[in-house]
Parts: structure tokens; sequence; C-alpha cells
């Protein structure tokens, strides 16, 4: 289990809005030293974009070009075939441990800045208190519902299409484990997949509940199968029950906005718990609410809930043993002050409901 800590852990969902490293680990060493996060710094440009970021090696092969702003597959044109024998050959030896071959899966230092720069500050130190080293990558939902085939559709439709972008993104998350490993303590990995609330909907009627979870549930193994604990985050209010069916060990969700979104799965998040599963609990409003709130009104807000799970049968005491407290969702794209506010509202509040 992940919680050997003697308070509630706090940690971020990933993105921060700056354009340099250092004042992003600046805030994250400050407000999250025991479960420290990389930051993805979006306002650096689109290759940071998290649904971007680990598309590095499809783009190399020329399957993935970028149109009119829009990133598509390049189907049927020349040297598809070839990519993809390509690609396979290059996926095949990474899933078997080929170390050369996994490397190939890593975004370039231009598309994960703050991850190279937060090994860099592990290296020198800064991080000397930390138990648990978080990241995140990006959902193969989400990605597939944002890169588009040739005749304009969502590439996730398209069964092969759909197929490189999953095998494509656990490579990667397989990689940022063994990467993040090299820190010295356990690691973490969130997969974030907001995406997956489009299930169910009626833009979205095509969407199969069962390929969902069986494209989640090959990132949960290759991140197993890497060494780390595998956990999901949406800031939406999903169908929860997917995620828990994947096998993540982890579940992060907007409880500040979204939490009666979980309540119709209190059966689930009990079996979840009792597993040794960590609730990872958006607290902290990403929006200008941060402004009005306080750790006070927050860690009220926290218990208020918690007792609705304990009304459920959920025990309370499991509860905040098994909790962490993050941001409602990433902040990259607010103004810096009002991230600030977040990550500070976050930690303080997770002091005033472990004192």
């Amino acid at each position: 289990m992940l919680t050997s800590f003697a308070g509630l852990p706090v940690s971020g969902i990933g993105s921060l809005p700056f354009v340099d490293p250092a004042p992003a680990l600046e805030l994250i060493a400050r407000y999250m030293p025991w479960l420290p996060h990389w930051p993805q710094l979006p306002r650096r440009g689109r290759e940071e974009h998290f649904t971007h970021q680990y598309l590095g090696l499809l783009t190399e092969l020329g399957l993935v070009v970028e149109r009119k702003r829009s990133w598509v597959f390049a189907e049927g044109e020349a040297g598809w075939v070839e990519g993809m024998t390509e690609f396979y050959d290059i996926y095949l030896a990474a899933a078997a441990g080929q170390e050369k071959a996994r490397q190939r899966f890593a975004p370039a230092p231009q598309a994960a800045a703050g991850l190279y720069a937060f090994l860099e500050a592990f290296a020198s130190g800064r991080f000397a208190n930390a138990g648990i080293v978080k990241g995140q990558i990006a959902g193969p939902l989400s990605v597939g519902l944002n890169l588009f085939a040739p005749d304009g559709r969502p590439a996730y439709y398209h069964p092969q299409l759909r197929e490189l972008i999953v095998k494509c993104l656990a490579q990667g998350a397989a990689w940022q484990a063994q990467f993040l490993a090299r820190c010295g303590r356990p690691v973490v990995i969130f997969v974030d997949d907001p995406a997956v609330g489009a299930w169910g909907t009626s833009a979205h009627v095509g969407l199969d509940r069962a390929a969902i979870i069986a494209d989640l549930g090959e990132m949960v193994t290759a991140i197993k199968e890497a060494g780390a604990v595998p956990g999901a985050h949406s800031c939406a209010g999903v169908d929860w029950s997917i995620l828990l069916a994947a096998g993540f060990e982890v579940l992060s969700f907007d409880a500040y906005g979204y939490f009666t979104s979980v309540l119709p799965y209190a059966r689930e998040l009990k079996e979840f718990l009792a597993r040794g599963g960590i609730l990872a609990w958006g607290i902290a409003p990403t929006s200008a609410a941060a402004w009005e709130e306080t750790p006070a009104s927050l860690a009220a807000l926290w218990q208020q809930e918690a007792a609705e799970l304990a009304r459920r049968e959920i025990p309370a005491e499991t509860l905040r043993r098994q909790s962490w407290l993050t941001p409602s969702c990433g902040t990259g794209v607010l103004e810096p002050e009002l991230a600030r506010r977040v990550y500070e509202l976050a930690a303080a509040t997770a002091e005033v409901l472990s004192g």
C-alpha cells in the first residue's frame, strides 16, 4: 500500500501554467514534498499538450502528421505499411522488456521539459523527503478522440488506429514508470482520461464500454509490469465503474465539483478500498472559487463528503487511511497566482485534517 504517511499525502494532477520548469518545481517542492509530481507545461507549445506528449514515435514514423492545426493519421498514404511494420517491431521488442526499444516511446525533451527537469531536481536532493513520486500520461480515449482518421472521424472509432494509440501510450507509460524509478521511490502513474465521460452520451453512441475497459486495462498492465502503481484521474463526472473495472489502484476525482458522481458507485468503492485502493480527492478547486475557499472550509467539505460515504458503509477510518488530497484538476490553463493559491489550499487543507 502507498499510505505510509502520518497525515494526508498531497500531490498534483500534472499541469502548471509556466514555461520554465523552475517555478513549477519550486511550487511542487514547497507544497507537495512527500508526494511530488513532475510538472507538465502546456504553455511551452503544442508538443507539451497532454494528448500529444507521448505520440512522438507515431510522428517520427510518419503515421501521425499535423495538418490544419489538427493531428491526423496518414493511413493509406505512401509509407504507411512500412511505418506500421516498424512500429510493431519496436512495440513487440519494448513489450518484451528490451530497454533500447522502450526508449523509443519516451517523449522528446522539448515535449516534456518538466519531466526531465524533475529527475535532475531529484538527483540534486531537492525532493529528499519524498516518499512516493507521481507521473501522469493521457488516456487512450482522450487521445483517440483528439486524433483524427483520414475520413475526419476521431481515430478512436477505427480499431486499427485505436490499437496504435493504446499500444503507444501503454509503452510510454511503462517507459515513464521506469524513468521515474531512478528517483529511488515507489512510483505511481496516473492515466488522465476525462473523455471517459463521453461514454453513454448522445454525441458518442458508438463508444463501447467493454473496449474502453480493455484499453485502460492494457495501460494498467503495462504500468504494473514496469513496477509502478496505476492510478486514474478524471476531472468530470464519469462512469467510475469503468475505471474501477480496468484495475486501477488509485482513483483521482474532482471532489469539489463532482463528488456526487461517485455516490452511485459506493459498493464498488467499498470493494476497491478493501483491496487497498487509494482515493485521491480533488478538494482544492481549480477555478476562481479558490480565492473564496479556505483550508477550514475545504476540510469541512472533505469531512462532509467522507461522512456521505460512511453512510454508505465505507468506514470513516478506511477513508482517512486510504486517501490523498489534490487540486481538482490540472492548473495549466490558470494564471500563475491562482495556480499557487490552489496548491497552497490543497496542502493547507491536508494540514487541517491531519491536525
